[in-house]
């Protein structure tokens, strides 16, 4: 059962960590206390002090800014008086007052999933109210106590303050860093709250103290996964994404089937190895003959299963398969764990994949792309085209959203897969084989929950942000989380806030929705990482530009000044009515080859780290007015129009080619990208065909470049 050490326990405890504790007394009696604070001079706050004693200030048990023997005696008669029946072994701490107008509250809970967590916040009475904390699993690494003060939102309390000096931050970090061990190395303690931590002329003093005892609470701390090898990695998952044949279950003469639908599908896209569809009848489908059992297949011929047939025959399919070389399995089947029922027999689905030595997605999943093997083994659109994106998803609508985007957004997929109910293969499997795979650039993610293993997710997704970036949505974000009576520290640890340290210790890009997250990955697959925050915006139009300078500012990037040679270059190829500043405005003054030759001379600026380019296409948006008219392609409209085409197509062209050759990010946002699904703007439909994608506004093109900025500084750091 849990139960909680008295004050002076707790501080002890943190003591042999190595937190520093300020001196103070326990004694029993009132006289014993105005000794006590003779001894360590006054003033003095003095509190009942006793095992499972949480909330001293809600009782009011606590006496601050004691002096005369008196006053130490009346206090102490009080508090006395105040305990309960079953706090008679109570005693009296005396404190020396600690002055101070910050305070901070750090703590430690254990969570079920990632294990011991550390928490830092903002503390005093209001700490529940302002819920300004951020966590990180323990043990903490390097950097991580200093990212836990920079991760909150009024950070800036810990820097120089109404004639306070800054906090001392090695200090605060040892603290951090001591409870981390702590939790690390004592399974049986649940939490420790430490609020408030006043700031006393610059330096943390730990004020109260509050330890709770459980046993062992479960959550393992980060590090406790299996580890494969490189090798071991590939080898278990290349046959779903890279099968030699394929054995399809389920398949009918009806076309509305999943198993003909799958069939279908990867028939259509161009799989060009062996195909095996399974028909209890053998007849003949979509023109080809089929199997009327797995026996039937040539030994060796399939390593890939695709399994759509009622979850009560999937184990002997599978028992089949695996005797036939098949060494990987989706089962799109349901009627498992999402079932009510289902729960039996998903054990037993993993128990027996275990077995065989098998690697099974699903069950209960949309299925598996890889375009490179040209395979679209799922029961639903689409196909994407080929790029270096691959898509998790604990959804299936929601990777067929990324894989949608994909379709017209410029920045195609390497692979995919609907995790399911990811009874066996789980999120980090995937993760960790994408980590691997030459053919992906960056992982983008749909998650809701991060499987049986917290810490085995938190190990595999920083060894592949180490390599490669991940870009993250999660859903049911708004439960209410846990909580704890007795800790502050438990009230405050939902399991948001500590997603959201999970999220900034492994350095994962985490969007807020669909769409931010496939431009935020089709970016990083594009673009080289920016070596810092220095941000130049280039605009044809006034109003885009100012916009996205205040987008800027707020996402925290470097609206820099115009490098004065820069400027001098400009004012050479331009009127003087442009705008000599960030953002570059070249108002109207721009002649035939002044916007390519602008992008060029801006990304190969050694001060610049990143370029937001605004307003392609607004002359092919014109020459589709004109082409659209009663006079074209009369009176030179047609030859005007085809000029407009052109000079997009070049911007376009200028844009790409200053992102590859000077090694920076080259962002393009135009509203006008919208409009190339309509009619085709030369422009955004140009930048899309070299690889790239273009962002609807400045607005989102910042937002992307924000998370740019923060994971290349994390792998700088790292």
């Amino acid at each position: 059962m849990a139960h909680t050490l008295s004050e002076h326990e707790s501080k002890a405890l943190l003591a042999e960590f190595g937190v520093d504790i300020p001196d103070e007394r326990l004694v029993m009696t009132a006289a014993a206390a105005a000794a006590a604070a003779r001894d360590l001079g006054r003033p003095v706050a003095l509190k009942l002090c006793g095992r499972g004693i949480a909330h001293k200030t809600e009782r009011n048990l606590v006496r601050l800014g004691l002096n005369g023997d008196d006053s130490v005696e009346r206090a102490a008669n009080e508090l006395l008086a105040a305990k309960t029946s079953d706090e008679g072994d109570a005693g009296l701490l005396v404190c020396p007052m600690a002055a101070g107008r910050r305070e901070l509250i750090a703590g430690m809970i254990r969570d079920p999933q990632f294990g011991p967590c550390v928490m830092l916040g903002l503390g005093g009475i209001f700490t529940e109210l302002l819920s300004d904390v951020a966590f990180a699993v323990a043990p903490l690494r390097s950097g991580d106590a200093e990212s836990l003060m920079a991760a909150l939102e009024h950070a800036d309390i810990l820097d120089a303050f109404r004639g306070e000096p800054a906090v001392d931050r090695a200090t605060l970090a040892r603290l951090l860093d001591a409870l981390g061990r702590i939790g690390d190395e004592r399974p049986d303690i649940l939490s420790i709250d430490i609020n408030p931590l006043i700031i006393s002329e610059g330096r943390p003093v730990v004020v109260d103290a509050l330890v709770e005892l459980g046993g062992d609470a479960g959550g393992t701390s980060a590090g406790s996964g299996t580890k494969r090898t490189e090798r071991e990695v590939r080898d278990r998952l290349d046959p779903l994404f890279h099968p030699k044949g394929i054995i399809v279950t389920g398949v009918s003469e009806h076309p509305g089937k999943f198993g003909t639908v799958a069939y279908h599908n990867i028939l259509a896209c161009g799989y060009e190895g062996a195909m095996f569809p399974i028909n209890r009848d053998g007849a003949e489908i979509l023109e080809r003959p089929s199997y009327k059992s797995i026996d039937d297949v040539p030994d060796g011929a399939a390593d890939l299963a695709v399994i759509c047939t009622p979850a009560k025959i999937n184990e002997q399919l599978l028992r089949q398969a695996a005797a036939k070389g098949v060494r990987a399995a989706f089962v799109a089947s349901a009627g498992y764990g999402e079932a009510t029922d289902g729960e039996e027999m998903q054990q037993r689905l993993i128990a027996l994949a275990n077995e065989l030595g098998m690697a099974v997605a699903g069950p209960n999943g949309q299925g598996v792309i890889s375009t490179k093997s040209k395979l679209c083994a799922q029961i639903v659109a689409p196909y994407p085209p080929p790029g270096n994106i691959s898509v998790i998803s604990q959804s299936g609508n929601i990777a067929s959203s990324y894989m949608n985007y994909a379709c017209v957004g410029g920045v195609g997929i390497s692979k995919a897969v609907s995790c399911g109910n990811s009874a066996q293969l789980e999120l980090a499997d995937y993760l960790e084989y994408y980590a691997a795979d030459p053919e992906t650039a960056v992982s983008l993610v749909y998650l809701e929950g991060v499987g049986r293993d917290g810490g085995r997710f938190l190990d595999v997704a920083r060894a592949h942000t180490a390599v490669k970036p991940m870009v993250l949505v999660r859903g049911g974000t708004t439960s209410a989380g846990k909580s704890a009576a007795s800790s502050h520290t438990g009230s405050l640890a939902s399991d948001e806030n500590i997603f959201a340290g999970v999220c900034r210790q492994a350095g994962i890009s985490r969007a807020s929705t669909i769409e931010e997250a496939y431009e935020i990955a089709a970016s990083f697959a594009a673009q080289s990482l920016p070596r810092g925050p220095r941000t130049l915006i280039f605009t044809v139009a006034g109003g885009w530009g100012v916009l996205t300078a205040d987008a800027c500012v707020h996402a925290g990037l470097d609206l820099i000044a115009v490098p004065e040679d820069l400027k001098s270059r400009i004012d050479e190829m331009v009127p003087s009515r442009w705008s000599r500043s960030n953002p570059v405005d070249l108002a109207g003054g721009e002649t035939r080859d002044t916007i390519p030759a602008v992008i060029d001379m801006i990304a190969a600026h050694d001060d610049v780290d990143a370029v937001i380019y605004l307003g392609m296409g607004i002359q092919a948006a014109q020459a589709h007015l004109f082409k659209s008219g009663p006079f074209y392609p009369d009176h030179g409209i047609g030859r005007i129009a085809d000029f407009h085409d052109n000079q997009d197509r070049r911007y376009a062209v200028a844009a790409a080619e200053a992102a590859q050759k000077h090694g920076k990010p080259v962002l393009v946002a135009t509203d006008l990208a919208v409009t190339d699904r309509e009619y085709g703007n030369p422009g955004p439909v140009t930048l899309k065909e070299a690889g790239y994608t273009v962002f609807p506004s400045g607005h989102r093109a910042i937002t992307t470049l924000g998370h740019m900025v923060r994971y290349a500084a994390y792998r700088r750091a790292s």
